[in-house]
């Protein structure tokens, strides 16, 4: 997760974030459909911080579905927006490599066969097999139906405790409030660490997607800082499985234990370590944010909600491919292909945009409405396809399934009384503030 956002921001080069925000400013409000079509860059972050993000995929859909974009913050790279493309690069990793030496899988990755280990930090996500299979299946049982099984009971008990302690008649922010405490708290739970330690773990998840933010830091290298001090939290951790008598049961000593992970470099630890973090909080909690707003935007599906709560499990999954927690994934094309009539050469980075899939009318029927009861919704984008389908979607999908049916024993509504505000990232599509009201 932490190849960053842009050429000019590779470690070692001395700019502030202030000066690349600068340099590639733009009116987030310009009309796409009057711009020249091969000026798009749908990749800005701004553009998703603005929530004017869904129009530029519109127009890319409809006209120049694999699109090049030749200059951007990232460097160029092409944009895959409709549905089926989106499958065929996903599940064809032999011809769409995630390795970070080669790009990685989010923009801005740099193609470095010995990158700076200070600055790279390798994960399994971002490797191709069999490296990626061996890591993966280390800490696979975690997310298997045995574990899930006996997490139901514990998330319906924290979540039901976290619903109880909201102010009524109130504004309070749900993002900090509800979404981010309960899957901090699972967190915490599949590490193996203190409960009180959770709010380290959400704060180097924050990191990982604001290196580039300067509100956050003057600098990535700054950013870097704190990641490693994520390491040296998640070393003394990994030096206290290795002295236990006994094997534990949560991720870290999986990792210590497995075959192909007991042996990780600093670098990589670290790369995984932040993979397991920003997989099991950021598209959970953004998921569960995003829901609530949609149900307020949509007041027709919350009354086929409330007349039928039964249906909270298929309501799920259309939350998840509504809201699109993950925007985009890449990869690079390790020889000379074609996708969708567009010749991509062998060494291009590839954008497969999973916000804009979801959106698909060739997908989905009324793809641009909220339908709570849509009979297609599990075959949305959001989880990835092929071998690299996120790990944990089902421990996901039962944390958003428990909020909303504990949510409905209690509250009338939750009612969405301000703006939300985005996240600066198109790679987590994500909402940082949520006002909202529980009426009294």
């Amino acid at each position: 997760m932490s190849e960053e956002q842009n050429d000019t921001a590779t470690p070692g080069i001395k700019r502030s974030n202030k000066e690349l925000w600068q340099e590639w400013a733009i009116d987030v409000h310009q009309d796409p459909n009057a711009m020249p079509l091969d000026k798009l860059n749908p990749a800005h972050p701004s553009l998703f911080e603005a929530d004017t993000i869904f129009p530029y995929f519109e127009r890319l859909r409809a006209e120049d579905p694999v699109h090049y974009c030749a200059e951007s913050q990232f460097g160029p790279y092409w944009s895959i927006t409709k549905y089926d493309d989106i499958k065929f690069v996903d599940t064809n990793h032999e011809i769409f490599s995630s390795d970070s030496r080669v790009g990685g899988i989010r923009l801005g990755g740099q193609v470095n066969p010995e990158p700076d280990p200070t600055f790279h930090l390798p994960m399994f996500i971002m490797e191709d097999p069999p490296k990626h299979d061996e890591q993966r299946k280390v800490v696979a049982p975690m997310f298997g139906p045995r574990h899930l099984a006996g997490f139901e009971g514990m998330i319906r008990e924290r979540a039901g405790k976290i619903l109880d302690g909201l102010p009524r008649n109130e504004e309070f922010n749900w993002v900090r409030k509800v979404s981010v405490e309960l899957t901090g708290q699972m967190l915490a739970t599949l590490f193996g660490v203190p409960q009180e330690d959770r709010h380290k773990l959400i704060a180097w998840s924050d990191t990982v997607e604001n290196l580039t933010n300067p509100e956050m830091f003057e600098s990535v290298e700054e950013g870097f800082q704190e990641l490693w001090r994520c390491w040296e939290y998640f070393d003394a951790v990994w030096k206290e499985r290795v002295a236990a008598n006994e094997p534990g049961n949560d991720l870290v000593s999986m990792l210590v234990h497995g075959e192909s992970t007991k042996n990780m470099p600093p670098n990589e630890f670290l790369g995984n370590i932040l993979l397991l973090i920003v997989g099991g909080n950021d598209t959970t909690r953004n998921s569960i944010s995003g829901g609530v707003l949609a149900l307020n935007q949509h007041p027709d599906q919350f009354a086929k909600l409330k007349a039928d709560p039964g249906i909270i499990p298929n309501m799920v999954s259309e939350i998840i491919r509504w809201q699109s927690p993950v925007a985009h994934m890449c990869r690079t094309a390790m020889r000379d292909v074609d996708v969708g009539g567009k010749s991509i050469k062998e060494g291009d980075k590839v954008c497969m945009w999973y916000l804009s899939g979801n959106r698909d009318e060739e997908a989905f029927n009324q793809a641009n409405s909220f339908l709570i009861d849509r009979e297609d919704a599990r075959k949305h984008l959001s989880f990835g396809y092929g071998i690299h389908r996120c790990l944990g979607n089902r421990l996901g999908e039962m944390q958003l399934r428990i909020i909303w049916e504990e949510i409905l024993k209690r509250f009338p509504s939750v009612e969405v009384v301000g703006e939300p505000t985005y996240l600066k990232s198109s790679f987590i599509h994500g909402i940082v503030d949520l006002p909202v009201k529980i009426p009294g």
